[in-house]
């Protein structure tokens, strides 16, 4: 996971993403990164061209993908196409921070709390699984400051 460049609470947005094979959950921060919101789940052959309009509409410089590791910490092959996945967009937008973050059990907690059982309700619960993703990376940032600043 990389941790090296991790944004301050200073007035930005961080999106997170949680992809599939089909499917890429969204959700947004507020602007000063307390909290996470369900965003829209997009269509991975759009993500491109989606990524484009919010990076610019929401001035982002940091973004979140959610890191499949299995359970034991190791990677799966769900992993590896997260892997390949940020390395596009790193090379598609390449002034974005990209940031992996683990998000074991995410998916599974976010189709538990919507009880998704529609085909829309499934969507949604991407997006709800991305917003685990970014307030699990908000609540870490928030401590990490916090730490630095005793």
């Amino acid at each position: 996971m990389n941790h090296a460049e991790t944004p301050s609470f200073s007035d930005q947005k961080i999106l997170a993403l949680d992809p599939g094979d089909q499917w890429v959950g969204t959700a947004l921060s507020d602007i000063l990164g307390f909290t996470a919101k369900p965003l829209e789940t997009v269509p991975i052959s759009n993500l491109i061209e989606w990524l484009g309009k919010i990076i610019a509409k929401h001035s982002l410089q940091h973004i979140v993908i959610g890191y499949p590791l299995t359970l034991r910490g190791t990677q799966s092959e769900q992993t590896k196409k997260v892997i390949a996945l940020k390395q596009s967009l790193e090379t598609s937008f390449p002034k974005i921070q990209w940031h992996l973050w683990d998000e074991r059990l995410t998916s599974k907690q976010a189709e538990k709390l919507k009880h998704a059982t529609t085909k829309e309700e499934k969507l949604l619960a991407h997006s709800v699984a991305a917003a685990f993703i970014l307030q699990s990376y908000l609540d870490y940032l928030y401590h990490k400051k916090a730490l630095e600043n005793k």
